[in-house]
């Protein structure tokens, strides 16, 4: 099995399920139900890949403070390597409270730790000791934003694949560094919003084909609708979604991610993959918060087999 280094943010997520109604101000409402449970894209993909028998080292930092320590547990618990999870006590480990009603939600973050990640924090013995790099929250990650490029080459120099995914940016000005960041990635794994915002384009295709440089596999999340690539031609490759009882989408994309990279990583087909990612995806949507109902591979096995 290939081992995989993720470098990302960590924070938790408090969840207000099916609340009266959004809070205003000057108001109070009430919620049938509330948890406590591990937040962030990178740690959502760490603990899938972790779920699916995959060995897994997390780089991050957090403060050192009952929230730092939960994270840090909760990566333990899924069987992760945390040597190189640093808990430094300038710093307060960031929090997502999730509010949700019958028919929509809505989130207000404190990013805390979330950007103080840098390249130099993952020094070459680290990467060495790995075969494949991910990092998520690309427009999180404030202070390895700048440096992801060369953090990448670096990689690649020791022999690692890498993969992105660049979550949403919430200034929304996307960037024009991708043609030249996406030269040093193997895997680029968007959603279609992601993916319009990056590249420009309406089109999903147009957007694809405006990206490709020929070395960079790009995949795109689209929910409901499943997950798209481009052939060897420039044409569209679709895999539809997977119908599960749904009760929450939040980190199903970071799911996804396991499960595409979990086959990948193994020497699976182009087209398994894609499967491999829509049934992980769609299985992680069975619990509350991203990690509670996450796919081993036995549950995925069964859900690939039931549809094939």
């Amino acid at each position: 099995m290939k081992r995989i280094l993720v470098a990302g943010e960590l924070n938790v997520d408090l969840v207000f399920r099916d609340c009266q109604a959004f809070p205003a101000p000057g108001r109070e409402v009430l919620a049938e139900d509330a948890l406590v449970v591990p937040g962030s894209s990178s740690m959502i993909c760490a603990m899938g890949l972790a779920r699916l028998g995959n060995p897994v080292a997390f780089a991050g930092k957090v403060g050192v403070d009952g929230w730092g320590g939960f994270c840090v547990s909760a990566l333990q618990g899924a069987g992760i390597d945390v040597a190189a999870v640093r808990r430094e006590p300038a710093l307060r480990t960031g929090i997502t409270a999730s509010f949700s009603t019958s028919s929509d939600r809505a989130l207000v973050t404190f990013a805390g730790a979330i950007g103080a990640l840098r390249a130099a924090d993952i020094d070459d013995a680290l990467l060495a000791a790995a075969d494949h790099l991910h990092v998520s929250s690309y427009y999180l990650q404030s202070a390895l934003r700048p440096e992801l490029k060369s953090l990448f080459v670096r990689a690649g120099k020791l022999g690692l694949s890498t993969s992105l995914d660049p979550g949403f940016d919430p200034e929304q000005r996307w960037g024009d560094e991708w043609h030249d960041l996406l030269a040093e990635v193997d895997l680029f794994l968007p959603n279609d919003v992601e993916l319009a915002g990056i590249s420009g384009c309406e089109s999903m295709l147009d957007a694809m084909r405006a990206l490709d440089n020929g070395r960079t596999r790009i995949v795109v999340k689209r929910g409901r609708n499943g997950c798209a690539t481009l052939d060897g031609a420039s044409k569209l490759i679709e895999a539809p979604a997977f119908a599960v009882d749904a009760v929450d989408s939040t980190g199903a994309g970071d799911s996804f991610d396991a499960g595409f990279l979990h086959a990948w990583l193994r020497g699976l087909s182009l087209t398994e993959a894609l499967r491999w990612g829509n049934a992980c995806g769609a299985l992680s949507t069975r619990g509350v918060g991203g990690t509670a109902r996450q796919a081993d591979e036995a549950e995925a096995k069964a859900l690939l087999g039931s549809a094939a």
